[in-house]
């Protein structure tokens, strides 16, 4: 999961990841950085500091709704949720809160350059391109086995 250390609501939430029992291993990288940009070359990485970003070991990329999912599925107490959420009745409530913690990062002037990697926020950048491509709309993350 690509991450903001230089936003306060990035923060809570990768620390509230870190702390909740995964089934799925969760890295954290941070959004942007030198290490993300070497890792993931083929990555749009200022979109990345706008929407939330999940890359998955087979390199598979989830921005908004689908990384918000994806990172409930990784998760022990959450799996269930995340399946609720990636169905077509589910997924508004996953885009609604996609869509709030992007908006809050915005209001809150988060829309910057690369954070570095001790997490000191970046100065002021140009709004993000469309995330996931043209429409914005990448596939759902689907559940592997049980």
């Amino acid at each position: 999961m690509l991450h903001d250390p230089g936003c306060l609501l990035c923060r809570h939430l990768t620390a509230w990841l870190r702390g909740q029992p995964q089934l799925v291993p969760l890295e954290f990288v941070t959004a942007a950085s030198a290490g993300a940009r070497e890792r993931f070359p083929g990555l749009d990485h200022d979109a990345s500091l706008g929407e939330i970003t999940v890359v998955a070991d087979t390199g598979e990329v989830w921005r908004g709704a689908h990384a918000f999912v994806a990172c409930l599925w990784a998760l022990a107490g959450y799996r269930s949720l995340a399946v609720r959420l990636s169905t077509p009745a589910g997924l508004p409530l996953a885009r609604a809160a996609a869509f709030t913690a992007s908006r809050y990062r915005s209001a809150t002037g988060v829309g910057r350059v690369a954070p570095d990697e001790e997490g000191a926020a970046g100065a002021d950048r140009p709004p993000a391109a469309a995330p996931c491509g043209d429409g914005g709309s990448c596939p759902a993350p689907r559940p592997a086995g049980p």
